[in-house]
C-alpha cells in the first residue's frame, strides 16, 4: 500500500500546531500532526499550579471558548481546554512520535516534496510524505545552559514543578524573571527551609507579572526569601553551590537547585534542511508576512519563531501564526 502524501505535515501539537491543523481542515487540506510527547507538551514543563498571565479568551483557538471562573486561567484549565479542542475538531495527532529527520525530494509541491522520518514507542520508524512542512515545536525543550561544573547533577533542574519534594530543604534558584520569582514564592509558602535567589543583575526583571513583582520584592525585603544580586553561579556540588558576588566567593547549602535561565527552540530540523538560522539567538530567518523559511514550503510558527527569545512569543500571539501559514499554503496548493 502506498504512503499517502499529505498537503502539510505539522511538527508539534501545541496551540500553534493545533491552530494550523484546524485552519488546514477549514481550507480542505490534508494534514498530519507529529508530536514527540503529549498534547501541548510544553505546558507539562510549567509548574503544576501555575496561573497564566492572560485572560481565558487570549488562549482560545478554533473559535472554541475557554470557560473559567477565574480572571486568569490555570494550567489545569488550559490542559483540559486543549483536549476539548483536539476532540472537537478530531485532530489527527500522532503522539510520542518525534520527527528525527526531514529531507527534500525532487518532485513539485503537489507531488510531495518532503520526507519525514519519526521514531515510535515500539522502536519502529514512521515515514511520512508531505507537500509542505510547518514546524511548531515550541521553545521550551532546550534550556539555556549555565555552563558550570555540576549542572547535570540529579538534584539540578531547569523546570520547576511543585514545592512538596523540597519540604525543609535548602533551595537555590538561579535567575531573576517570572519563573524564578514564582518558584521562590511557591517554595517559601510551602515549608521549604531556605530559598535563595541568585541573579547576575542588580535587580529582578521588569517583566515579572504585576501581581508577583511586589510580592517577591517584599519577601526579599523582609528576608523570607534571600537574594544575591550581581552574583553569578560558579559551581554546583551535591550539597552546596559556590557563587561569586560583590563580596567575593560564597558557599550556599543547597539540596535542590533550579536554573531558571530560559529556553530556546530546537533548530536541528531546520539546520538539516538548510534553512537559515541566526546563530546568535537561534531565530529562523523568515518571511515576516507568511512565516516561510529560506527553504520554500517550510514554515515556522508559534514560540519556535522566537528562538532563544522565548519571552517574545506566547500562546496569545503565536496562536494566529498557523492560519497565516496555512492561508499561504492553500493559495499554492489550491490556486
Amino acid at each position: 500500500m502506498s504512503t499517502p502524501i499529505f498537503d502539510v505535515a505539522i511538527v508539534g501539537a501545541g496551540p500553534a500546531g493545533m491552530a494550523a491543523a484546524i485552519a488546514a481542515k477549514q481550507h480542505g487540506l490534508s494534514y498530519v500532526i507529529l508530536e514527540k510527547g503529549a498534547l501541548v507538551n510544553s505546558l507539562l514543563h510549567f509548574p503544576t499550579d501555575m496561573v497564566f498571565f492572560t485572560t481565558p479568551d487570549l488562549l482560545e483557538i478554533g473559535g472554541l471558548p475557554l470557560v473559567s471562573p477565574h480572571e486568569k486561567p490555570t494550567r489545569h484549565e488550559a490542559l483540559k481546554y486543549y483536549r476539548r479542542v483536539a476532540d472537537t475538531y478530531q485532530l489527527d495527532i500522532r503522539f510520542e512520535e518525534p520527527v528525527q529527520a526531514i529531507s527534500r525530494g525532487e518532485r513539485g509541491v503537489r507531488g510531495g516534496n518532503f520526507f519525514l522520518k519519526t521514531s515510535r514507542r515500539d522502536s519502529s520508524v514512521g515515514e511520512y510524505e508531505a507537500c509542505t512542512v510547518i514546524i511548531a515545536s515550541g521553545a521550551y525543550d532546550i534550556p539555556n545552559a549555565v555552563g558550570v561544573p555540576g549542572e547535570d547533577l540529579p538534584h539540578v533542574s531547569h523546570f520547576y514543578k511543585e514545592p512538596h519534594p523540597h519540604y525543609r530543604q535548602n533551595v537555590v534558584i538561579v535567575g531573576g524573571k517570572n519563573s524564578a520569582a514564582e518558584a521562590a514564592l511557591d517554595l517559601f509558602r510551602n515549608g521549604v527551609g531556605t530559598v535563595t535567589i541568585v541573579h547576575r543583575h542588580a535587580a529582578l526583571g521588569d517583566s515579572i507579572k504585576y501581581w508577583v513583582k511586589p510580592d517577591i520584592e517584599n519577601r526579599i525585603k523582609e528576608g523570607s526569601v534571600k537574594a544575591k544580586f550581581e552574583t553569578r553561579l560558579i559551581e554546583i556540588s551535591p550539597t552546596h553551590v559556590v557563587v561569586e558576588g560583590p563580596g567575593g566567593r560564597e558557599t550556599l547549602p543547597a539540596e535542590a537547585v533550579y536554573l531558571m535561565t530560559g529556553y530556546r527552540s530546537d533548530t536541528r530540523l531546520l539546520n538539516s534542511l538548510g534553512a537559515d538560522v541566526n546563530e546568535a539567538d537561534f531565530t529562523p530567518v523568515l518571511n515576516a508576512e507568511t512565516f516561510e523559511t529560506t527553504v520554500p514550503n517550510v514554515f515556522v510558527i508559534g514560540a519556535a519563531v522566537a528562538g532563544k527569545q522565548s519571552g517574545k512569543i506566547f500562546i496569545e500571539n503565536g496562536r494566529f501564526h498557523g492560519a497565516v501559514a496555512i492561508a499561504e499554503i492553500a493559495k499554492r496548493l489550491n490556486p
